[in-house]
């Protein structure tokens, strides 16, 4: 298997017949077509999706009679998902956190010829079609269009998405930590080697531009017949991480759903900002956040442009906060030193998907600690991050390979690695919900 040695690296014969469309550029429709035929076009899109999750005994969303009423609490931020465990303590739930959502079958072309692949869908960049979905509106990721980072895709005649590229979720996952700098600084970031989970072919992208539209939609690969998506829980409750076991329950083909991991944050001085990671641009947030190594993402626009491009800032810590017992850990460091995958980075993050400049994919922003471990605080918004800044307890992280100012109104003091990684941003849920459970999140 391909190794990826890191000084730091971030970053049909089975009968169907295809019909091609060319998407058009825009951002909500279709160019060139009259107010009617897009909603009928919408519509049309969204049937074959739903009537897919009912053709495949699951149960598709209705948007005028939601399955699930999501109480404040909870603070769901679109309303398709079907369940969520909020169980913090992995010694009562070793995979922590969960999120259960609807998953559809598609097609996947594999050397000219098709083959089954299992996704999600978190966002739309068209509002009537996120709404029929319930999913989250993110025009912004229309932006992509034209970028060469995007993926087409074609309808097959039983109504499934057709996918131009393809992911192999084969490999076994590893990490080989790094030793300590010289300043004493970092330790385990950077990995000496990393070795992804899964790895995507040079056409696979996340952000796919529904046929004969302009229309995209964040539509994440999970499984097919080379395995399972290194956030799919085992049946035993623990990361599934390199054990792709084709019976695990929390990948229901029969029901149409499937359980994933879900990934701490903080975001505007609130923890929880929970959200899942499917795939990177580069094979080291692959490997250290689990996820899919998914080069053609590099693509998208752009890097450090905020509020243009397609995607957002967020803010990594490479030697944030070690676990000292309290249950508060950060950075990169940390994620790279835990076994099996128990403690994630639990990243700094901007705005909420209730922001119309919310997109799901992610431009890395590291940040560096100055001080002594002792004096390293937690990173719970952007603001706490600009004062560190000027102060010089932080500083943009050595390691960031695009050396120029970040372009946003974010922060004017941070510069960006070039790695991109996909984050759907899944609920923000009050302390009183924490140890709860919501909607159905097992398959049963």
């Amino acid at each position: 298997m391909k190794k990826f040695n890191l000084v730091f690296v971030t970053m049909l014969s089975l009968g169907l017949f295809f019909v091609s469309c060319e998407g058009d550029d825009g951002r909500d429709g279709v160019d060139g077509q009259d107010g009617a035929d897009v909603n009928k076009m919408i519509a049309n899109a969204a049937d074959l999706l739903l009537t897919s999750i009912s053709t495949d005994g699951g149960a598709p969303f209705n948007a005028d009679n939601p399955a699930v009423d999501y109480p404040e609490e909870a603070n769901v931020f679109f309303p398709s998902v079907l369940g969520l465990d909020y169980t913090m303590d992995r010694s009562v739930a070793p995979e922590g956190p969960t999120v259960r959502l609807p998953m559809f079958q598609g097609w996947e072309m594999v050397d000219g010829t098709p083959r089954e692949l299992y996704y999600i869908i978190t966002e739309a960049s068209n509002r009537e079609l996120a709404r029929l979905l319930g999913v989250i509106y993110a025009p912004r990721m229309a932006n992509s269009i034209g970028s060469g980072g995007e993926q087409n895709s074609t309808w097959s005649v039983d109504g499934r998405l057709v996918f131009e590229g393809t992911v192999d979720f084969s490999p076994a996952r590893s990490l080989v930590a790094g030793g300590l700098s010289p300043d004493g600084l970092l330790l385990g970031f950077p990995p000496a080697e990393v070795n992804p989970g899964a790895i995507a072919d040079e056409n696979w992208s996340s952000y796919v531009v529904l046929p004969g539209t302009d229309i995209v939609i964040n539509a994440q690969a999970v499984a097919n017949s080379t395995g399972l998506h290194d956030r799919i829980p085992h049946g035993n409750g623990t990361s599934s991480q390199q054990e792709d076991n084709q019976s695990n329950p929390n990948l229901d083909r029969d029901g149409a759903a499937v359980v994933l991991q879900l990934l701490d944050g903080w975001q505007n001085g609130r923890p929880y900002y929970f959200h899942i990671v499917t795939d990177t641009s580069a094979p080291g947030p692959s490997t250290i956040e689990l996820g899919v190594f998914a080069p053609r993402l590099a693509n998208l626009p752009t890097f450090g442009n905020f509020p243009g491009g397609s995607m957002l800032p967020f803010s990594p810590t490479v030697n944030g906060r070690g676990d000292t017992g309290d249950g508060l850990f950060q950075g990169l460091n940390t994620a790279s030193l835990s076994n099996r995958q128990t403690m994630d980075p639990t990243n700094t993050f901007p705005i909420d998907p209730r922001d119309p400049n919310y997109a799901p994919m992610w431009d890395a922003h590291i940040t560096e600690f100055t001080v002594p471990e002792d004096e390293r605080v937690i990173l719970k918004s952007f603001e706490q991050i600009n004062e560190l800044l000027e102060e010089g307890i932080l500083r943009p992280f050595r390691g960031n390979l695009n050396q120029y100012p970040a372009s946003n109104s974010l922060s004017n003091l941070l510069t960006a690695t070039g790695a991109i990684i996909n984050c759907p941003v899944i609920s923000q849920p009050f302390r009183s919900a924490i140890g709860q459970q919501y909607g159905d999140p097992t398959n049963n």
